[in-house]
C-alpha cells in the first residue's frame, strides 16, 4: 500500500487520472474500491426494515461503525465516523426516496439516514499518504428502477452558487440536498448544512496537516456526492480560515451516477482547478444514461462491463453496487476479457442479490442480522431490538 500513499495525488485526480484508466493501474484499481467499499457502508447500515421504530435510521452507532459493516479486518484503511448525516425533501415526489416505520412510535416519518462524516486515523492517515475527510452518500434502496418516478426537471441552485447564478441541477437531488424541517429530529438542518459544518470544522482541526476530502455514493448517493463535492469547492471549505494559499484538493468517486446538472453547471465544474470527479459506469446500467435531454456530464468515467465476468450468472444487476467493485476488480478495458486483478472476495456480489453462479455454493443475499433484529425475552416472547445509536441521545433544549 506504500505506492498508494506515495501517490494519493494522482489517484485522486491530479492529473485527471491521464493513462491510467486503460489499462487500469492497480493502484487506482484498489483505491476506487476503497471508497466504494465505503458507499457499500451506507447500504450495510441502513435499517429497511419497516417493523421497526427506527426503520429509516443507521443500524450501527458511530463509535463502533465500521467493525460493524465489516471494514476493519484486513483493511490498512482506518477512519472513525465524526458524523451521521440525514435528510427529508420538499420535493412533491419525496416518498421515492424516504422509508417510513409501520411503528406509531417511529422515531421519524420525513427524514431517513443518507450517510456520514468520517476522518482516517493515525494509521489509515500513514495508509492513505495524508489525513483524509471522506463523506459517504446512501443512494436508494429500491434498485435502478427509482429514478424513472422522480421528477426530471432542473431548476436554480442558489444555496450553491448564489442568487443570480445561471447553473441549474435537478430538482429533486437538490431538494434532499437542501431541504429542512424545523422540528423534525436529525434533520431540522438540511443535509448540506449539516455535511458543510463538519466538513469547515474538520478542515480546521487538520489545517497542519496534509489534508483531502473524497465524496463517494452510488446511484442517488452519487447524485449527491457530485452536488456536494462541487458545493464544498465553490464556496470555500476546502481552504483553513487563515491559510487562503492552502486549498485542499476534492474529489468526488461517483457510481452509477445520473447527470445532475445542465451545460453551465458542467462549465462550472469544470472550471473548479481543486476539484476532481471520476464517474464508474456498468455498461449496461440505464442510470447513468437515464438523464439527458437539457443534462451534461461532469469529470471523467471509467466504464466497466460486468457481463464479461465468467464468475457472475447472466442477466444480474448491472446497477449494483457490489457488482460494480467486482467489474472494478476485474476489468481489463479495450483489451476485453476479465481478470481479478486485486484480492477482492467474489462472496461480496452475493451480499444482497443472487450474482454469483450456483458453482461456487455462496448463498443468496447472505448479509441479513440475526432473527431480522427479533430477540427472545427471558419469558419466552420475542421483541424487535433495534440498536440505539449515540444520535437518539439528543441534548434538551431549554424553552424559550
Amino acid at each position: 500500500m506504500g505506492s498508494i500513499a506515495r501517490n494519493w495525488r494522482v489517484l485522486s485526480g491530479q492529473s485527471k487520472w491521464e493513462g491510467l484508466l486503460d489499462p487500469l493501474n492497480i493502484d487506482l484499481r484498489q483505491y476506487i474500491i476503497h471508497y466504494g467499499q465505503l458507499a457499500q457502508s451506507t447500504y450495510d447500515a441502513f435499517n429497511s426494515e419497516k417493523a421497526s421504530k427506527y426503520a429509516g435510521k443507521s443500524l450501527y452507532g458511530k463509535r463502533d461503525f465500521f467493525s460493524k459493516v465489516a471494514l476493519e479486518n484486513g483493511n490498512p484503511f482506518k477512519y472513525f465516523v465524526t458524523k451521521f448525516l440525514y435528510a427529508t425533501s420538499k420535493a412533491s415526489d419525496h416518498e421515492k426516496f424516504i422509508l417510513k416505520s409501520l411503528s406509531k412510535d417511529a422515531w421519524s416519518m420525513e427524514s431517513n439516514w443518507m450517510g456520514y462524516v468520517a476522518v482516517a486515523t493515525d494509521e489509515g492517515k500513514a495508509a492513505l499518504g495524508r489525513r483524509d475527510i471522506v463523506v459517504a452518500w446512501r443512494g436508494t434502496i429500491q434498485g435502478s428502477e427509482w429514478l424513472k418516478d422522480f421528477h426530471f426537471h432542473l431548476a436554480p441552485a442558489p444555496q450553491i452558487f448564489g442568487d443570480d447564478a445561471s447553473p441549474q441541477i435537478h430538482h429533486g437531488f437538490y431538494s434532499i440536498y437542501t431541504s429542512d424541517n424545523p422540528g423534525l429530529q436529525l434533520a431540522d438542518s438540511s443535509a448540506r448544512n449539516q455535511v458543510l459544518n463538519e466538513i469547515r470544522r474538520l478542515v480546521e482541526q487538520y489545517k497542519n496537516e496534509e489534508i483531502s476530502i473524497t465524496v463517494t455514493g452510488h446511484s442517488l448517493g452519487a447524485a449527491l456526492t457530485i452536488i456536494n463535492a462541487v458545493d464544498i469547492v465553490a464556496n470555500g471549505l476546502n481552504i483553513p480560515k487563515e491559510q487562503p494559499q492552502k486549498a485542499c484538493p476534492v474529489t468526488a468517486f461517483a457510481f452509477a451516477c445520473p447527470r445532475v446538472g445542465d451545460p453551465n453547471f458542467g462549465k462550472i465544474f469544470s472550471n473548479f482547478k481543486d476539484l476532481r470527479a471520476l464517474l464508474i459506469r456498468n455498461e449496461t446500467d440505464i442510470v447513468p444514461k437515464s438523464l439527458f435531454l437539457g443534462y451534461s456530464e461532469v469529470g471523467e468515467e471509467l466504464v466497466i462491463d460486468t457481463r464479461k465476468s465468467m464468475y457472475l450468472k447472466s442477466g444480474i444487476s448491472s446497477h449494483n453496487l457490489e457488482a460494480y467493485l467486482h467489474g472494478v476488480a476485474g476489468t481489463q478495458g479495450r483489451k476485453g476479457g476479465f481478470n481479478l486483478e486485486v484480492n477482492r472476495d467474489i462472496a461480496l456480489v452475493n451480499k444482497r442479490i443472487d450474482g454469483l453462479k450456483d458453482e461456487y455454493l455462496v448463498p443468496v443475499a447472505w448479509r441479513v442480522r440475526e432473527n431480522k433484529g427479533m430477540v427472545q425475552q427471558l419469558d419466552g416472547t420475542w421483541k424487535m431490538m433495534d440498536h440505539i445509536n449515540e444520535d437518539d441521545i439528543l441534548p434538551i433544549r431549554a424553552k424559550v
